[in-house]
């Protein structure tokens, strides 16, 4: 993580400094914040590691009450900031811009995480099990769309369903998921222009390169310029007002660009490196409310990192989602350094002291014990 942290500074600079300096004045205006946030981030980290987890749970409605009243309010004229037809931050006196969405990912996980392991077999039922899980997604991923950001709205969506999967959902009511899933995403294409061209972006960049094709097509040039070893650190081309959004969510292709096919399969180790051993914290968990936090927040990086690459490489229509710990926005590092502290603090408490009872585990146990007398 921190070595992926490191690298989305340098990157940052690099991909940001020609903007800056055009925009702002200053070359380093983009990683000046994105570093504040970082240590913002990392002290989250340090907190959240070293509380016991379990705590969230007792917070989660609290948390996720929170998290709404942002979401509502980046809709608000007066409070929400508009940036390119998208009003997703909020703005209070000199803080820099904050993207509620971004907390939102972690605080719906620890509450939907919460919610699951307190649900037992009712998780089976439709009454009890699906309806209020759709209503506690349905309620975030809509205001998420209002902004709109429909990429931070299917990360939400496929993580939480994920859980509501391993939660011992009915394979039946997933199945019924995910067919309401895509004729709802048929429908937010078909209503939406700007959606629409994505798809057709992906499907035919060359009809159009001037136009829809431009971002596409850019992305792909600068990938395939690096080649194997890369043009340098620093030496990309197409970040000079080639690719839109080259230090957010097409960072990927400077990476590609500048330091080629070694550098940007190592970025790709490295995620590949984090979320196997947050999966081994999945596994070593001791509890159920822990399995399925660390499970949401693994997800969570890994469906972003796949859905942005996968957009860079042309692989899916492009979303516009950031890059994890890669990309500019000093929210979604501060939310995801965050989450890794919970995903630590799960981890060291994974393995009791020995002669220690695990709490989860003594009315199974004194239930036995009562059946044996």
């Amino acid at each position: 993580m921190l070595g992926l942290v490191v690298l989305g500074l340098l990157m940052v600079y690099s991909s940001s400094f020609a903007l800056g300096l055009a925009a702002f004045g200053d070359a380093n205006y983009f990683v000046a914040r994105q570093a504040g946030f970082a240590v913002l981030g990392l002290g989250l980290l340090v907190l959240l590691m070293r509380i016991d987890y379990h705590w969230l749970r007792s917070i989660s409605p609290l948390l996720m009450l929170v998290a709404i009243v942002g979401l509502m309010a980046v809709l608000v004229p007066g409070i929400g900031i508009e940036r390119n037809g998208a009003h997703r931050w909020i703005e209070v006196g000199p803080v820099p811009a904050l993207q509620p969405s971004e907390f939102a990912k972690l605080a719906l996980i620890i509450y939907v995480s919460a919610w699951l392991s307190g649900k037992g077999r009712d998780v089976e039922s439709f009454a009890l099990g699906v309806v209020p899980f759709v209503m506690m997604v349905g309620i975030v991923a809509g205001l998420i769309l209002l902004e709109p950001d429909t990429g931070t709205a299917a990360v939400i969506v496929l993580t939480t369903v994920t859980l509501f999967f391993i939660a011992g959902a009915s394979i039946t009511h997933l199945a019924a998921l995910l067919g309401v899933g895509g004729v709802a995403a048929t429908m937010l294409i078909l209503t939406a222009s700007y959606r629409a061209d994505r798809i057709f972006a992906f499907v035919s960049p060359h009809d159009d390169p001037g136009g829809i094709g431009f971002q596409t097509l850019q992305l792909l040039i600068a990938l395939g310029s690096g080649g194997i070893h890369g043009l340098g650190l620093g030496a990309s081309r197409q970040k000079f007002f080639y690719i839109p959004g080259s230090h957010t969510d097409g960072i990927f292709a400077v990476v590609g660009e500048e330091l080629g096919f070694i550098g940007a399969m190592g970025v790709l180790i490295l995620f590949a490196v984090l979320i196997y051993r947050g999966f081994r914290v999945v596994i070593g968990s001791r509890d159920q409310f822990g399995s399925l936090l660390a499970t949401g927040i693994v997800c969570w990086i890994a469906y972003q990192g796949l859905i942005n690459v996968g957009g860079v490489t042309r692989t899916i229509p492009l979303t516009g989602i950031p890059m994890p710990f890669l990309s500019y926005g000093g929210s979604a590092l501060a939310a995801l350094l965050a989450a890794v502290g919970i995903l630590l603090s799960v981890s060291r408490h994974a393995v009791e002291p020995a002669g220690v009872e695990q709490p989860e585990r003594k009315p199974a146990r004194a239930a036995a014990q009562r059946g044996v007398r």
